[in-house]
């Protein structure tokens, strides 16, 4: 039988809710009642969100940029703690056999309160085990720790790193039209629209796909700034040659399963983008930039191609690991997840070792029981 399951995702940023699409689905696929919180984005700039159904959306706790950078100061005075522990009181949890918590600090303080299983799926939580980090500061450390904890946590990373942690779930992707070879798809959101200008349009040699924060599409010669919007974006990544873009974790995975080449600039002060790029640079899978570089973006325009890493269906590994409550060691489940990866021989892990199979402790540990409806 099914189990009832509150699902939070945390809505700030788009890999979040791309990674929960999948498992969600594949959850009520398999039988399972999934109510969904989103949190951390306003309801209007949401889409695509059928998926979800049904869902609602609540502030949560989300961070403040500004031209690429964390803004901690500005980050505590937005926060509305008191509609934030508001919101943990009154949800009613009574039926809910498990919650899952993709980085989404309302759900996960909800299961804390009634004294709930909690699985934790994102890359956040591989922060959890020995992954590279770079620009390491106590207080993100602290914040990747406790912002959403989870007694089971899944952590997601292009490696392993010799740890029990799973390889990105990746959407089923469009095939789109043919690869224009001059055709780069650029995802700034951090960025400020201008200085995303100057920096492409001494290129004009080629053509950029900019999708932002904007209100309608503008063409301005060899700059295509076009709106937030799923489909189009995944039409412009499958027929782009490669991706600019801050160092996330969810759209470069997707670049890496489709074989597009890869720069990425890491939001300055964040620690988890910083060992991000850190982690794609060590990996030989992408190459990174600390600002706004014209001969960075040269360097990489001219590089012949990218890496292609083949992932598994992960979420539906997920899904049958959840089916199965035994959540207490997930080393199994990264094994065969690995195993199913057709990683490139030229990678580089972060000992420096090459590995055409990333290698992960053998498996321990025992179950916890699960209450199926």
């Amino acid at each position: 039988m099914g189990l009832r399951i509150l699902y939070g995702v945390q809505g700030t940023g788009n890999g979040h809710l791309s990674r929960s699409r999948e498992i969600v689905r594949r959850l009520k696929q398999d039988g399972h009642e999934v109510r969904v919180i989103v949190s951390g984005r306003p309801a209007e700039r949401l889409w695509d969100m059928e998926a979800f159904e049904p869902y609602r959306v609540l502030p949560g706790l989300t961070f403040a940029t500004r031209r690429g950078r964390l803004q901690p100061f500005r980050t505590l005075a937005g926060l509305n703690l008191a509609r934030f522990y508001r919101d943990i009181r009154l949800e009613d949890a009574r039926g809910v056999d498990l919650v899952i918590t993709d980085f989404e600090p309302i759900t996960a303080r909800i299961a804390l309160r009634h004294r709930l299983p909690a699985i934790g799926i994102g890359h956040q939580y591989a922060f959890h085990y020995r992954i590279p980090v770079a620009g390491f500061d106590p207080f993100a450390w602290f914040v990747l720790r406790r912002f959403a904890p989870a007694r089971h946590r899944l952590g997601l990373h292009w490696h392993s790193f010799g740890q029990p942690i799973l390889p990105p779930v990746v959407p089923e992707l469009p095939a789109g039209g043919p690869v224009r070879e001059r055709c780069i798809l650029v995802y700034l959101p951090f960025e400020e629209l201008e200085d995303i200008r100057r920096l492409l349009a001494p290129f004009s040699g080629w053509e950029f796909r900019i999708h932002h924060h904007l209100e309608r599409p503008l063409d301005e010669g060899h700059l295509r700034w076009r709106p937030l919007g799923r489909a189009g974006f995944l039409r412009a990544l499958a027929e782009s040659a490669g991706v600019i873009t801050n160092a996330g974790f969810e759209l470069a995975s997707e670049a890496l399963q489709l074989g597009k080449k890869i720069l990425v600039k890491p939001l300055s002060g964040q620690m988890e983008q910083l060992s991000n790029a850190r982690a794609l640079a060590l990996l030989g899978l992408g190459e990174v930039m600390n600002r706004l570089d014209g001969r960075a973006v040269e360097a990489f325009l001219r590089r012949p191609g990218g890496v292609r890493v083949r992932y598994p269906d992960v979420a539906a590994h997920i899904a049958r690991w959840i089916a199965g409550c035994s959540w207490e060691d997930p080393a199994d489940l990264a094994r065969r997840c690995w195993e199913e990866t057709l990683f490139p021989a030229e990678a580089v892990p972060a000992g420096g070792r090459r590995s055409a199979r990333p290698l992960i402790p053998a498996e321990s540990g025992s179950s916890p029981s699960c209450r199926p409806r």
